[in-house]
């Protein structure tokens, strides 16, 4: 009937009964008509396994061997997931990530996707086989090295691989029955949202919710591809992320899709920085040259009397050590005063495309967080989003908070984790 490509997360295949399980499902869509294209990231908390053994050798592995090391954990997978759906009478073939075609370009643990050429699935296709390929990897177009493409790269070879082969939909398989109004680790009561728009998700995923990778949104927004978010352990239809809502769904959408938060980030303050032309500049090009992401940005006015001011940013924390380094060596060249490096904060954003049209959504929003006497840090905005930084300690009862204030409460209470992850 159709083409579909599924993805499974780490919790959805995390032993041999998990693997049992995914395979019928597999087979029962396979049995329905379609052709199938499986993509399997690694088992239960591999990865985070094959990570601390790489630092129990050494504290600073080289990347090539490293993403050596670490795509061990999708071929283990795919090959298991192949020996399962062959054992319930169907065939599927396993290919790694440089099997299928996914070229990538050559930066270590952090690759993206230049192309991909799925030749040898499109074969396993045609002789009416279960294609399982190893996500998170791929191969490098210039050293012909392997790659992986970071936290969540799976979903984003997932994405890529329904795009070249032009699938019908792309299923993301996960440990909640789709993407709710919040995480329903925090707020069991969340709401779980029937569709979201590309660039609702975009916001989601850029501000803290783990659900799905940044990246694959980008992937199906730029070939307008349709995710359907849904559980491995249930039947359940989860959430599909599209282009637009469905019509007649204005009429329904709520002004608030979804609350994400992030305890992830730190902040970094210069203090006493020369308020003169090209020294922002100089400082963030500086950050960029390293490959270094920056989320949210204030700059206080300038001091009149002494012509000062002070610049603070956000970015991973995993980053903040380089960051702060490289900042420090531009202080004799800028003539700033001292940095200030704070990795205890938590970003709460609210996401909707119907605060475009509702006035008032900032005056609810700041009223809710100081009758929850949180303490407001930072702010950024976007024509469909409100985030704020926070103190790490306040940041569960900001979001229930926030989710109460906007009535995003389901009628009763049906947020299942069923995993432990989230992905």
């Amino acid at each position: 009937m159709g083409l579909i490509v599924q993805k499974y997360g780490g919790s959805s295949v995390a032993d041999a009964e998990a693997m049992k399980r995914v395979a019928s499902r597999i087979v029962a869509t396979k049995k329905a008509g379609h052709s199938v294209v499986v993509v399997v990231s690694a088992m239960g908390d591999t990865t985070d396994e094959l990570i601390d053994l790489a630092n129990q050798i050494t504290p600073l592995p080289a990347g090539r061997e490293l993403d050596m090391l670490l795509t061990a954990g999708e071929r283990i997978s795919m090959a298991l997931l192949a020996m399962a759906i062959k054992n319930l009478g169907f065939e599927a073939l396993s290919f790694t990530g440089s099997q299928a075609g996914v070229i990538t370009d050559s930066k270590h643990g952090r690759a993206r996707i230049i192309d991909v050429s799925p030749g040898r699935i499109q074969e396993a296709l045609n002789q009416d086989a279960i294609a399982i390929v190893a996500g998170f990897q791929g191969i490098s177009q210039d050293t012909k090295d392997v790659t992986t493409l970071g936290r969540g790269g799976s979903d984003t070879t997932a994405v890529a691989l329904a795009a070249a082969l032009e699938a019908d939909v792309c299923e993301i398989y996960t440990d909640v029955d789709g993407v709710f109004s919040a995480d329903p680790r925090i707020v069991p009561t969340a709401r779980k949202l029937k569709s979201v728009t590309y660039e609702e998700m975009l916001e989601l995923a850029a501000s803290g919710a783990k659900v799905l990778h940044l990246r694959c949104v980008e992937y199906a927004r730029r070939f307008n591809l349709p995710i359907h978010v849904r559980s491995s352990f249930s039947n359940l239809e989860g959430t599909w992320v599209v282009a637009d809502q469905p019509e007649g769904g204005n009429m329904e959408q709520a002004i608030i899709s979804g609350i994400a938060h992030d305890k992830s980030e730190a902040k970094v303050t210069i203090v006493g920085v020369p308020d003169r032309s090209g020294v922002a500049a100089r400082i963030f090009q500086s950050i960029a040259d390293a490959d270094i992401n920056i989320d949210m940005i204030v700059q206080n006015v300038s001091a009149a009397a002494t012509g000062l001011t002070d610049i603070s940013f956000t970015l991973p924390r995993t980053e903040g050590s380089k960051a702060t380094g490289i900042v420090q060596k531009l202080q004799g060249e800028i003539g700033f005063q001292s940095i200030q490096y704070d990795d205890q904060i938590g970003k709460l954003s609210l996401i909707g495309a119907g605060m475009r049209s509702h006035p008032g959504v900032t005056a609810t929003f700041f009223a809710a967080m100081a009758d929850a006497e949180v303490n407001i840090e930072m702010i950024s905005t976007s024509e469909i989003r409100i985030s704020i930084v926070c103190r790490q300690a306040d940041l569960k009862r900001a979001v229930k908070a926030a989710h109460s204030a906007f009535e995003l409460d389901a009628d009763q209470v049906e947020a299942v984790v069923y995993g432990g992850s989230g992905r």
